[in-house]
């Protein structure tokens, strides 16, 4: 009977508990380094890729790559700590986007056979997902986000339960 109990508890911990927000801060950490070892790569190679980056929205090849080595590095440490989350999502979606339209852009043009599961245009499929993910649940408890929500709203002496739904 002491066997039937520990199986029961045991399931019941596995499947009743949940840890969202310990799983909100290690997706936030994940995707963070994850773009910022892209960062890195691109900055320790800049001279080499800088002519060949696509050109977007009109800026020069340089002048994109230093915009999406930006985007990447302040982006991805926002996001990291849980500051201003939901904002800091919005330019490296937008980015994972524009890469995605390159990436495919350049793939259908010259082979589209050559497309596949290898291929680095799911990459950004990957991040957009993710990102997306992040946009609509937010940071979770484990952030500054939260910190400094309940900072606000204990000094405008509010209680949690009346402004902060399911966070």
């Amino acid at each position: 009977m002491n066997i039937i109990n520990n199986i029961k508890t045991l399931y019941i911990r596995t499947c009743g508990y949940s840890y969202t927000n310990l799983g909100r801060l290690f997706l936030r950490l994940f995707v963070g380094i994850m773009l910022i070892q892209f960062a890195v790569r691109q900055l320790s190679t800049f001279s080499a890729i800088s002519h060949t980056f696509p050109s977007v929205l009109g800026m020069g090849s340089e002048a994109s790559l230093i915009v999406m080595i930006c985007i990447e590095m302040i982006c991805s440490v926002f996001i990291m700590f849980g500051f201003l989350t939901r904002l800091m999502t919005l330019p490296p979606f937008v980015a994972m986007i524009i890469a995605e339209y390159h990436l495919l852009h350049d793939t259908l043009n010259s082979a589209p056979y050559m497309l596949n599961w290898q291929s680095m245009g799911y990459l950004p499929v990957m991040f957009l997902g993710i990102y997306f993910f992040i946009l609509l649940v937010g940071p979770g408890k484990i952030s500054v986000d939260y910190f400094l929500s309940l900072h606000l709203i204990h000094s405008e002496d509010k209680s949690e339960d009346e402004e902060l739904e399911e966070v």
